[in-house]
């Protein structure tokens, strides 16, 4: 088995005008016009980060197969964060039903479907902190500036709506993302 290191990588991030970038040791620090976001990367030990002449640059040196997968993650974690302070991100679900008509609603931090498949007590889904849940008509829009929480809320939303023990093929109701990307 022959083994294939990248003596040495380096990556450039663009930061675009309107965001700010601090970086204290592995803990990145992302301002914009939405917000601002901060995530420690304390777990990529031989990945230096650092900003210099408006790019953020990443760079290590004898790079193996997982250590070159945790390099291009960060790259993308670091590209997530900016693209959500600068646009935000937005997931989009619709309501389909075709049994019993469903009524879905945002109480407080959760998302509260009632009737669903005709059932008494409601389901319901946990909305993370600083995500955003509106619903009109038929559809249920989750936005907000960290994409990991947005799609958890938005994946929330869709397993509370699992039918079990029902034959998929009829029982189609559900809630389900259809849309997803950053917020325009």
């Amino acid at each position: 088995m022959r083994m294939t290191k990248a003596v040495h990588l380096i990556e450039e991030i663009t930061i675009p005008e309107n965001v700010k970038v601090e970086v204290n040791g592995k803990v990145v620090k992302v301002s914009g016009p939405k917000g601002e976001l901060v995530r420690s990367f304390d777990y990529a030990k031989d990945i230096d980060i650092k900003v210099e002449n408006g790019k953020i640059i990443l760079e290590t040196y004898f790079a193996d197969r997982k250590k070159k997968a945790l390099f291009y993650s960060i790259i993308a974690h670091l590209n997530n964060m900016i693209i959500g302070v600068t646009k935000g991100w937005r997931y989009k679900l619709k309501i389909i039903t075709s049994h019993f008509p469903v009524t879905v609603k945002v109480v407080g931090g959760e998302v509260v479907i009632e009737n669903f498949l005709g059932e008494k007590a409601p389901r319901r889904a946990k909305i993370l902190e600083g995500v955003n849940v509106k619903v009109e008509g038929k559809d249920v829009i989750v936005e907000g500036i960290d994409i990991e929480k947005v799609a958890q809320t938005a994946a929330n939303i869709e397993l509370a709506t699992k039918v079990k023990d029902k034959d998929r093929r009829v029982f189609v109701d559900g809630i389900y993302i259809y849309e997803k990307g950053a917020a325009e």
